[in-house]
């Protein structure tokens, strides 16, 4: 079976879990369960791995947990991060699951021990609270302890039916895919509530390849919106694991979301000491200002939402904003985040941001701020995407390139929101692998194509207040049809007389009645 094949399998059989499963549980609430078993089922298998060191002989599922010493636990807490004993791995609560009268509470210990196990070593942070919305003994799976085993069951059951393939064959990345497709298909049909963290596949694949673009190796990439984490799995999927040298950094407000983007990593088998994803909010509360610069910088972060703004005046001197002298507006915390990636990007570095349309063309602060921007020479692209790209919203969203290594004062433009750039797919629009290349194409080599693409002096922009929409410097093709205005009213005389005609046989008509 082909790998596409394996995939669509998978897919549809995961699926199928969640659906069969969830019952009278709402389905985006329910999602945790599922998300959590593929995770715990994930770190079972790659710690038992770890342990049988490709040793034929060694069945660690079938060890007594009496035969772990404590060096043994000990050393693979500095490797992996977490200790698993062999009646905690997956597959032997699996096995026992439909007959477990106390299930949930021996996952719920399973869970608290995986994590506890590595209290006092570097991957506690890492560790600590990944399965806390794997809540075993919520009400959500049921109102008696039968009734939450039961459920908790058939999803163990079901995810121990799923073939992942063997990992020395390199069929690892599916649990990843698996993974994503199951957060990109409730997001599709959760509306807002889901879709607000999950950026598509192509749009991430455009902008981690946007962030990078002809660096070789970077340090580290950051994304200070981080969400379930897929902008930053993107960068690692597009290139060799070594171009990425440091590793991956990433803040996220949403507690949930933060547990998904860490769990993101292990299941695309980052290892602990390689990612680093904090809990918090950026604007307020800024993590890893000690590890900028970044080479590379990717986000989507929340359109147009709330925060202090000039409420707190001692934002204006953060040294993320004071440069551009003025805040985002405190109902609009759009121009905040880019501020804060610009803060951390490197002087070699790109920052690709997906950005609600109004920031380019409004006036006040945000204008003030566009000026900050350009007069620096800090913007080097803008994107216009089309419509409908995102789950829960039909916004046309904007992508923002920032670089500091520019050696022409002028911006680029590019509206790839035609129907050259996107596949209807049911009621969504969706990028391809096409049109990504077409668009980095035009990206890399900022020639100016009709209708399309076109690179302007920043002494253009200043003159036009500092707008940064796109559609205002790249011209729409006028797709109406076109007449000859000459044979227009040559044919209109024709029609008019024709008419004048008609009222003269009329009028005779009505008189010879008349009389």
């Amino acid at each position: 079976m082909t790998s596409i094949a394996q995939r669509a399998e998978l897919q549809a059989k995961i699926w199928r879990i969640a659906n069969d499963v969830r019952g009278s549980v709402d389905g985006w609430d329910f999602k945790q369960f599922v998300l959590g078993t593929l995770f715990y089922r994930f770190i079972s298998e790659n710690f038992t791995n770890y342990i049988e060191g490709g040793d034929d002989n060694i069945d660690y599922s079938k060890l007594s947990d009496e035969v772990i010493t404590p060096e043994i636990k000990d050393d693979a807490i500095k490797t992996k991060g977490y200790f698993i004993y062999p009646s905690q791995l997956f597959v032997n609560v699996a096995k026992a699951a439909n007959t477990n009268a106390n299930l949930n509470t021996d996952l719920k210990a399973i869970f608290d021990a995986i994590e506890s196990s590595a209290n006092g070593y570097p991957s506690e942070p890492d560790i600590k609270g990944l399965f806390a919305d794997f809540d075993t003994t919520s009400t959500r799976l049921g109102n008696t302890v039968e009734n939450k085993n039961l459920r908790l069951a058939s999803v163990l059951k079901g995810v121990e039916e799923l073939n992942f393939g063997n990992f020395e064959d390199n069929e690892i990345e599916l649990f990843g895919d698996a993974y994503e497709f199951l957060i990109g298909n409730y997001a599709s049909n959760a509306g807002k509530s889901g879709g607000e963290f999950f950026t598509p596949v192509h749009v991430s694949k455009l902008i981690a390849q946007l962030a990078m673009h002809k660096q070789e190796k970077v340090n580290k990439i950051y994304d200070p919106a981080a969400g379930s984490g897929s902008l930053l799995l993107q960068a690692k999927k597009h290139f060799d694991n070594h171009i990425i040298e440091e590793g991956f950094y990433g803040q996220e407000v949403n507690h949930t979301t933060y547990n998904l983007a860490r769990m993101n990593m292990f299941l695309h088998n980052i290892n602990y000491d390689k990612f680093n994803i904090a809990l918090g909010n950026t604007l307020e509360s800024p993590h890893f200002g000690d590890e900028k610069p970044f080479d590379a910088i990717v986000s989507n972060p929340p359109y147009s939402i709330k925060w202090k703004g000039d409420e707190d005046p001692t934002l204006i001197n953060d040294d993320r904003f004071a440069p551009a002298g003025v805040l985002a507006p405190k109902s609009k915390a759009d121009f905040a985040f880019v501020l804060h990636c610009l803060s951390y990007l490197s002087s070699k570095g790109r920052a690709a941001l997906v950005c609600f349309p109004g920031i380019f063309y409004r006036g006040g602060a945000e204008q003030k701020i566009r000026k900050y921007l350009v007069d620096n020479n800090f913007v080097e692209t803008i994107i216009s995407l089309a419509p409908n790209l995102f789950y829960g919203t039909p916004i046309a969203v904007t992508i923002l390139v920032l670089s500091k290594h520019k050696t022409e004062n002028k911006t680029q433009f590019i509206d790839a929101s035609g129907e050259d750039f996107f596949k209807k797919v049911t009621n969504n629009n969706e990028l391809t692998d096409d049109h990504v290349k077409k668009i980095i194409d035009m990206f890399d080599n900022k020639e100016n194509v009709e209708y399309v693409a076109k690179t302007i002096d920043n002494s253009k922009i200043s003159e036009n207040d500092y707008n940064l929409s796109v559609s205002s410097y790249v011209v729409s093709k006028d797709i109406r049809e076109k007449f000859d205005i000459v044979d227009l009213n040559r044919e209109v005389s024709k029609t008019v007389a024709k008419i004048d005609l008609l009222r003269s046989d009329i009028d005779s008509i009505i008189k010879e009645i008349e009389a």
